[in-house]
């Protein structure tokens, strides 16, 4: 309601009417000095809420701006986390090293390891300096196949020495040690294409000049040089156990088991000395592709019981042809495979220590 109240002079100031709100059960409280963005008596704000206000203010985005002792503190764990993960940077670098080291030596004597191709007696299928993969797991999942591009270990049948064996897991690893830095004796290497399996009768040539084994003759069309025999050489033999019968695709050229069936084994190399199967060609990039298995050795008829075979006839080495021995080569490969396996798991064990530690910084 509205009262009317007189000014300390009646008579000189006018009459000024203000409104009073009567009190009540429902009656808000009156607002007090400093409360609710009030003034406090005398018009003076007081001096923390004058510094918050001007904070807002210089704010862009009417937010607070950080203070001197904000940036300080906010500059100091960001500088300090920096130099933390820098340390840990160099301290991990020779774990990721070793990790690798390690991965490169595993891959190279158990899993694959690359050899470049001197020659041309395996010539159009290895052409000289192709660089190719050898598989050293494949003969450990199932047994060696006619057509099989083969890497193998020469001394014993031959070349002069002792037949390899391979030996346990520890002996195996310290050799591909050894060979990855340029130690060891790595031995004569040669590759050839595995046409008899053991007991196998392998003969050449039948009516038309082809080779048979089995009885079965073989289309070499696909793989054999263009424009060269099966063979120039005639041989009939049955593979002794534990052996095989190889040769090259280039077999004007090609120094193969047709060459050293006066040595022992009768030209056949024993199975023991296979490192590997090629599967597949490398370098150079125009050269890429796969190694199957030739369509003529899935006859069916290949797998029938062996024919009897007379004594096999010595022969000279032709002159001009070439054993195709391999150089294995250099350790760029796998190491380049130890480091692209090396580094996801040293992030994953990185990860996995330093969970337990964020995990406490949250609570």
């Amino acid at each position: 309601m509205w009262v009317c109240v007189s000014g300390p002079d009646e008579s000189t100031g006018p009459e000024t009417r203000r409104p009073v709100h009567a009190a009540g059960p429902d009656a808000a409280p009156a607002a007090q000095p400093g409360q609710d963005g009030q003034r406090p008596e005398g018009g003076q704000q007081r001096e923390g809420d004058a510094d918050a206000a001007a904070a807002v203010a210089a704010a862009p985005d009417g937010q607070p701006a950080a203070g001197p002792a904000a940036a300080g503190s906010g500059a100091r764990p960001a500088a300090a986390a920096r130099k933390r993960r820098k340390r840990s940077f160099w301290r991990e670098l020779p774990i990721l090293v070793a990790v690798a080291l390690l991965l490169a030596v595993v891959i190279k004597t158990y899993a694959v390891q690359a050899f470049w191709i001197p020659s041309g007696s395996m010539e159009n299928t290895l052409e000289v300096n192709d660089r190719v993969l050898v598989n050293k797991i494949v003969y450990h999942i199932r047994g060696i196949h006619r057509g099989d591009i083969v890497v193998f270990n020469g001394e014993g049948s031959w070349d002069p020495g002792q037949v390899p064996t391979p030996g346990n897991v520890f002996q195996q690893f310290a050799d591909g040690f050894a060979s990855m830095f340029g130690f060891g004796k790595p031995g004569t290497i040669y590759v050839k294409r595995v046409i008899g399996l053991p007991g196998d009768h392998v003969a050449c040539c039948d009516a038309q000049g082809r080779v048979t084994v089995n009885g079965v003759p073989l289309n070499e069309r696909s793989y054999l040089y263009p424009g060269a025999a099966p063979s120039q050489l005639r041989f009939n033999i049955t593979v002794p156990p534990g052996r095989l019968w190889v040769m090259g695709d280039n077999r004007s050229i090609s120094d193969d088991s047709r060459d050293h069936m006066g040595d022992p084994g009768g030209g056949t190399i024993p199975v023991t000395a296979v490192i590997g199967r090629v599967f597949l060609i490398i370098w150079p990039p125009s050269r890429w592709r796969i190694m199957p298995i030739p369509a003529t050795f899935e006859q069916p008829k290949l797998n029938g019981t062996a024919a009897a075979a007379g004594p096999p006839p010595g022969a000279a080495v032709a002159a001009g042809q070439l054993p195709a021995r391999l150089q294995p080569a250099g350790p760029a490969l796998p190491l380049e495979l130890g480091f692209a396996a090396a580094v996801p798991l040293t992030w994953l064990q990185r990860r996995i220590r330093l969970r337990p530690r964020r995990s406490r910084r949250r609570l």
